[in-house]
């Protein structure tokens, strides 16, 4: 075992292991973990004996809460922006994405951000009971990335504009539903299950052993209203069906209230990279991501967004511009326009 602070490396078996492995701040993903886990990724993947590679989380009440925004935050405040964090970030989100072997992501606690980045893209992913999924970033000035593009994109029925436009959390029924995981399994069956996926045997065997079968959860209960919804050839149409439906309908109501609160920025920049993501494969997002995350850090809308919610802790985020009739197309045009030399480079 290869030890560190914030990440364990392990082999057992036929399987590498990683561990993220600091639960006091909430497996906050860190440039030294990224770099950690793409040297590991490069090494077992040239080993023939490694025929799988495992993540999990210690335990704790998360798997990943995301990324170390308040790092973000004071280089961003001091004009210091750590480009290539979000840079090396990237990288290894499509490196993992294409993985030439079974990547398995066993995923029971809270994921978000750079955590879904280091475990949504691999080739299995099992939502233990006590998994919560978000993408909340358009929340605090941001936008879901991680090539959220992507994987947002490519969810049935809108699902994942919603997501991605709310921020709302997927538990493991909707999880498994919706396709972002690809099995569930109760809590206390996931050691087992890593024990039998270090052995020599098929993959998908083993996981359709220990796999379990939620009952139906609360977002494919308003599968068809999310799919009619959110249907709309623009941000401001869909807002119109949900103002529509809000008359009649309390679902439709709370879902534009939650919306509404974000950053009307994030908002747009959301809307479009999903639209976008449907047609691009998964470097050519993230790529976009880049673009657009270029932008994001020498805005304001982030920075606000983080003092509100973890600086000054009022929640109330002043947003600039503070409402979608001040949004400018032209800058939201802007946030995906080329970065000539600065382009994102992958491997």
């Amino acid at each position: 075992m290869t030890k560190r602070t914030d990440i364990l490396f392990e082999v057992k078996g036929c399987a590498g292991i990683i561990i993220l492995n600091k639960p006091e701040t909430l497996n906050a993903v860190t440039d030294d973990m990224l770099t950690a886990l793409s040297l590991h990724l490069d090494k077992w993947e040239a080993d023939d004996a490694i025929t799988r590679v495992i993540i999990k989380a210690v335990e704790g009440r998360a798997f990943s809460a995301g990324g170390d925004i308040r790092h973000l935050y004071d280089c961003g405040i001091k004009k210091e922006y750590d480009f290539d964090f979000f840079a090396r970030e990237y990288s290894l989100n499509a490196c993992i994405a294409k993985f030439p072997k079974p990547y398995i992501a066993l995923v029971d606690g809270l994921v978000m951000g750079g955590g879904v980045g280091v475990s949504f893209h691999g080739s299995h992913r099992v939502a233990g009971e006590g998994i919560g999924f978000a993408m909340p970033e358009v929340g605090i000035g941001f936008f879901p990335d991680v090539g959220a593009s992507y994987f947002l994109s490519r969810l049935s029925d809108n699902l994942g504009l919603y997501l991605g436009l709310t921020g709302i959390r997927v538990r493991q029924a909707d999880a498994l539903w919706s396709g972002l995981a690809t099995h569930a399994c109760r809590s206390e069956d996931l050691p087992a299950l890593e024990m039998a996926l270090c052995q020599q045997q098929d993959v998908d065997e083993t996981l359709a052993q220990y796999s379990s079968s939620p009952e139906m959860g609360v977002h494919e209960k308003q599968q068809t209203k999310i799919k009619e919804l959110f249907d709309g050839r623009s941000l401001a149409q869909v807002l119109k069906n949900l103002e529509r439906s809000a008359k009649q309908d309390e679902w439709a109501a709370v879902t534009l209230k939650t919306i509404k609160r974000n950053s009307p920025t994030g908002l747009e920049v959301a809307f479009r990279q999903i639209k976008q993501g449907q047609s691009l494969d998964i470097d050519e997002c993230m790529k976009m991501e880049y673009r657009i995350l270029r932008r994001i850090l020498v805005g304001t809308d982030f920075y606000e967004g983080i003092r509100a919610a973890i600086i000054d802790k009022d929640g109330m985020p002043k947003w600039t511009p503070a409402s979608l009739v001040g949004i400018d197309p032209a800058d939201i045009d802007a946030h995906f326009a080329d970065l000539g030399e600065n382009e994102l480079q992958l491997s």
